[in-house]
């Protein structure tokens, strides 16, 4: 208790700054004056304190006293051992606030966040090319030396991203250069590598090799089933720093991140009407061309996308997966559940502009109105007059016309 609450009264006259003890204030003051009285007998390295110099000695000595009970690995000091154990959990504490992902450190998202701001704080002096880290400027500069400091190096000359094999920077190439030399044969999509267009071409085949142990659900790649396991778990790793909602993947926060921003980067190039999502205008374009691409097999009706008729085949299917949360009637579209729930807040909403009979939703209200198909219906939303010439509405004027309702 006494402690904690010890009187700081050890003050520095450089910045002000107080300590419990003369020993303290003693140590900080090597801060203004740059003294390190600690120096290493092998490299010949100082430090301010002993403490410090104890744990660079670990370099030298090898010692590494902190060792991860999950997989064994050591480290010199016990914050390493921190940020490594996040390796085998799923903490990413660290979230970039451009697009969302997480990391295991603050050093490492330093160096992510260089890929939104483009900076490179490390400028070669010969050519004046920049980096994002110091150790990649270290190599960048010995190859203009002519110093080949690795056994057999493997380069990349844009970037200088060391490889361990000649075939990994033959790949990594392709990121500077754009060649995609596998193509596939069925919608001409290109690849950089076969493994990219072994998993593309699962979209023309039924292999799902990836299966979900928890429903059975088949994916075509590990990354699929990973997004899809957060479905079961919950887990949202990446958060708006606006509004703070999770999402499964850095992409849905990209898309929802447009919300903020009102961002919409695709545009119709006949009406100049801007949307969110990709898909969203590829349908939108559909209704100026008039093309349905999806047709059902039973009854050869035509939708624009194939999430509109899926919900279309559940009818003839008789599968009704939606249900209302007050009374957990089904129905096989969520428009159907959403017309539905009137009935609970509401009443009924669907009058006739005709009759005036009331319906739970406005699909019921449409095969109704067939049935004043063949009559001569009055215009809508317009005030008729009876024969005295005094207004009446048309509910009233049908129910003359059509006294059997």
């Amino acid at each position: 208790m006494t402690g904690h609450n010890k009187e700081k009264r050890y003050e520095c006259d450089v910045c002000g700054k107080a300590w419990q003890c003369p020993s303290q204030l003693e140590i900080h003051r090597r801060v203004h004056t740059g003294e390190r009285p600690f120096g290493c007998s092998d490299c010949g390295k100082s430090f301010k304190t002993a403490h410090e110099l104890k744990k660079h000695r670990r370099v030298h000595t090898g010692e590494k006293p902190y060792g991860c009970s999950t997989c064994g690995k050591g480290f010199t000091q016990l914050s390493g051992l921190r940020v490594h154990r996040r390796v085998h959990s799923s903490e990413r504490p660290f979230t970039c606030s451009d697009c969302g992902k997480g990391f295991k450190s603050s050093p490492d998202l330093l160096m992510h966040r260089r890929l939104h701001t483009g900076e490179r704080p490390y400028t070669c002096s010969d050519c004046g090319k920049g980096f994002t880290r110091s150790k990649i400027l270290l190599v960048h500069q010995r190859l203009h030396a002519g110093d080949r400091p690795f056994h057999n190096p493997l380069v990349c000359s844009d970037c200088c991203k060391v490889f361990k094999r000649a075939h990994q920077l033959k790949v990594h190439r392709r990121v500077h250069t754009g060649e995609m030399p596998y193509g596939c044969t069925d919608c001409g999509k290109s690849f950089k590598t076969m493994y990219e267009l072994k998993i593309h071409q699962r979209v023309h085949s039924s292999e799902r090799p990836f299966t979900c142990s928890d429903c059975g659900k088949g994916f075509k790649s590990s990354t699929e089933l990973k997004m899809h396991w957060r479905l079961h778990t919950g887990e949202r790793p990446y958060t708006c720093s606006d509004c703070g909602k999770g999402f499964k993947s850095s992409t849905n926060l990209k898309m929802h991140r447009r919300l903020h921003t009102g961002e919409r980067p695709y545009t119709c190039s006949d009406c100049g009407k801007s949307f969110t999502q990709s898909h969203h205008l590829l349908e939108h374009q559909l209704t100026h061309t008039g093309e349905h691409p999806f047709t059902c097999a039973q009854c050869e009706k035509g939708f624009t996308c194939s999430t509109k008729l899926l919900s279309h085949q559940r009818v003839h299917a008789g599968n009704r997966p939606v249900h209302s949360q007050v009374c957990g009637e089904h129905f096989a579209m969520a428009s159907h559940a959403l017309s539905h729930q009137h009935v609970h807040t509401s009443g009924q909403p669907y009058d006739c502009p005709y009759c005036g009979e009331e319906f739970d939703s406005s699909r019921g209200l449409r095969q109704h109105r067939r049935t004043h198909a063949g009559e001569q219906l009055l215009p809508l939303f317009r005030e008729c007059t009876g024969a005295a010439g005094a207004p009446t509405d048309i509910p009233t004027m049908m129910r003359r016309r059509c006294p059997s309702r």
